[in-house]
């Protein structure tokens, strides 16, 4: 596929994730060199350093302003780049987050669509077939709970799920890539799983472990960042596959006429 169309990308991103604004533009700069389309990122930041429950509520609550102001700027699509502030809503979230910012966009006078990165890891995963995955989170436990249910609830069976217990999310941000690789190669219980999320938060970075832990375990590996770069680019309706890291990313599509 080749195209040479420009699209405006809008991030809606935590005010302390630094993780979506460089692996999201990542993906997206190698899918220009692969097709000839082109991509602008504009960003827009709601507050939250750490990742507890209540923090993550009051960050959500910002959102839809965040979208109106990314609206004024009409973007193509808008993601919304926090997946545990959605999921700790309850099974299915993300599609009135969803909702919502779309009104607050069609309010501000250029309707948009919307991407949830929590929509996005469940739908994406659907989508290729995966119906039983292992994953790794940064939270602590009870948060990470929550997001294996929220895939559960999506009709994904969880064989495992290792939290690293780092509720500082400027700290998630540092966590070493290739100890990723190492954990779930070595720790996660893979056995029966189609897949590996090999990072289940928008925060931790992974983008560069997506083939090396591939290769390691054996199965595709992906991330919530892989899952909304996908959601983006079907949202513009494009082909999503993404050369270079991996079966998941790899995976094409017929775009819709």
């Amino acid at each position: 596929m080749s195209t040479r169309a420009s699209y405006r990308v809008g991030l809606i991103v935590p005010s302390s994730n630094v993780t979506m604004e460089t692996e999201i533009p990542a993906l997206l700069r190698a899918y220009e060199a692969a097709t000839g389309a082109s991509f602008t990122f504009h960003g827009a930041r709601m507050r939250m350093k750490k990742v507890t429950a209540e923090a993550l509520l009051a960050m959500d609550k910002e959102g839809a302003n965040c979208a109106a102001y990314l609206a004024d700027a009409q973007c193509d699509v808008q993601a919304y780049a926090c997946l545990v502030a959605v999921m700790v809503q309850g099974p299915r979230a993300h599609v009135q987050v969803a909702e919502r910012l779309h009104a607050a966009t069609k309010e501000s006078g250029y309707a948009t669509p919307i991407v949830t990165s929590a929509g996005a890891l469940v739908d994406e995963i659907t989508a290729a077939g995966y119906k039983r995955v292992s994953l790794i989170a940064p939270y602590m436990p009870e948060l990470t709970k929550v997001v294996a249910g929220y895939i559960a609830s999506g009709g994904v069976e969880i064989i495992d799920a290792i939290s690293l217990s780092v509720s500082d999310n400027c700290e998630v941000g540092r966590l070493p890539q290739q100890n990723l690789v190492e954990i779930a190669s070595t720790r996660l219980n893979t056995r029966g799983a189609d897949a590996v999320v090999l990072s289940s938060c928008v925060q931790m970075p992974s983008l560069g472990a997506l083939r090396a832990a591939e290769d390691k375990v054996g199965l595709p590996c992906l991330s919530a960042s892989a899952a909304t770069t996908r959601a983006i680019l079907k949202s513009l309706q494009l082909d999503p596959a993404i050369p270079g890291f991996g079966r998941f990313l790899a995976q094409p599509q017929e775009v819709a006429q």
